[in-house]
């Protein structure tokens, strides 16, 4: 859900001037020949630059987000050039745009019309153009698909007059596990006086408080499982205990230690939980391949909603062993804990008494 989520457009992370991420304007972009060469050769960026305007088209206005894009390298990270819904995609060279639907049915505008674009530049300067729309590209995020427009990043700059500047260059990695040797790399070669480097977790601060919530509550859900075992194993340990008074009482009046007894209880119980544990994993472990190599494709209201966050509908199974080993190892110790039990049973037990019952 998380690399969804950053593909989607933020990115794993993003290198700014110093000081834009608190003030996004045009002052705070920055040249992108100051980059070293060699970051580019080691990690695969992706360079914006990122304004606002106002789109008009006859007496309709809209407030938007303009975006100046590397066409290829946009699409390797966003897979921007799938989202397209009619026309076709923007290159390099293009004078053409792209335009969220949304935004193109509030001002009435279809592929092939003019889009009419009035901000101000860099340094102040006057800013407007008028496009024509090459394509119409969908969000699932309704903010997103009201108000993106996207040029190809050669005519952004001549728009706004910036040259070489960009305001933002999103860093696509393989996964999360890439990114702490990706900032490290940065860190190490950008000059921290002119850059900021801020990875997902401080570009989206609510994407991680929604994860640690979405933690809790699974959290809650495996401690009432952990709890349900704990009363299962009990009630076997406790019917495995009582059930065999009068064979105790018979063992230790003919001279069984106690100790000898309480021995053998407590790895009863142990097995009891191993076994358990083994049965177990050895059951779930096609389901769980089947469910990971077969995800569940959610549809309707449900799938709707995820694609407004940019998350793929689909549930899937994660198929590691640690997780299974950690179960089993949870579920030891819960019978260690169970096993106990048996032991104050049997150190309490008065050999008349028990034959007796």
């Amino acid at each position: 859900m998380m690399d969804n989520i950053v593909r989607y457009y933020l990115g794993y992370a993003q290198i700014h001037q110093k000081g834009y991420w608190d003030d996004q304007t045009l002052e705070n972009s920055f040249d992108a020949q100051t980059v070293p060469a060699s970051i580019e050769e080691d990690l695969e960026m992706t360079p914006r630059l990122e304004s606002f305007a106002l789109a008009s088209s006859g007496e309709l206005t809209r407030g938007v987000l303009v975006v100046g894009i590397d066409p290829v390298k946009e699409n390797a990270m966003t897979n921007l050039k799938n989202r397209i819904t009619e026309g076709t995609y923007i290159t390099a060279n293009d004078d053409g745009v792209l335009v969220a639907e949304g935004l193109a049915n509030l001002i009435n505008l279809s592929v092939g019309d003019t889009l009419i674009l009035v901000s101000q530049g860099y340094h102040g300067q006057n800013a407007v153009g008028a496009y024509p729309i090459k394509a119409l590209v969908k969000f699932g995020a309704p903010d997103l698909n009201k108000q993106l427009v996207f040029l190809p990043l050669k005519l952004a700059r001549y728009f706004y007059g910036t040259g070489e500047r960009l305001t933002s260059l999103a860093i696509n990695l393989s996964g999360r596990d890439a990114l702490p040797a990706a900032l490290a790399t940065l860190q190490q070669k950008l000059p921290e006086d002119e850059f900021e480097v801020l990875d997902f977790k401080e570009l989206m601060p609510e994407l991680i408080e929604a994860q640690e919530l979405d933690t809790a509550g699974s959290m809650l859900i495996l401690w009432i499982l952990y709890l349900l075992i704990a009363f299962g194993l009990l009630g076997t340990i406790l019917m495995m205990t009582r059930e065999r008074t009068y064979e105790f009482g018979v063992l230790t009046a003919i001279g069984t230690k106690k100790k000898t007894l309480a021995g053998m209880l407590w790895f009863e119980g142990l097995m009891i939980g191993i076994i358990g544990a083994i049965f177990g994993i050895l059951l779930s472990i096609p389901i769980v391949y089947y469910l990971y190599s077969n995800p569940i494709q959610l549809t309707g209201k449900m799938a709707e909603s995820y694609d407004k966050f940019g998350i793929e509908p689909i549930m899937k199974s994660t198929f590691e062993s640690g997780i299974f080993v950690q179960q089993a190892v949870v579920v030891f110790f819960i019978s260690s804990f169970l096993s106990i039990y048996p032991l104050w049973y049997i150190w309490k037990l008065k050999p008349v008494s028990a034959m007796r019952e």
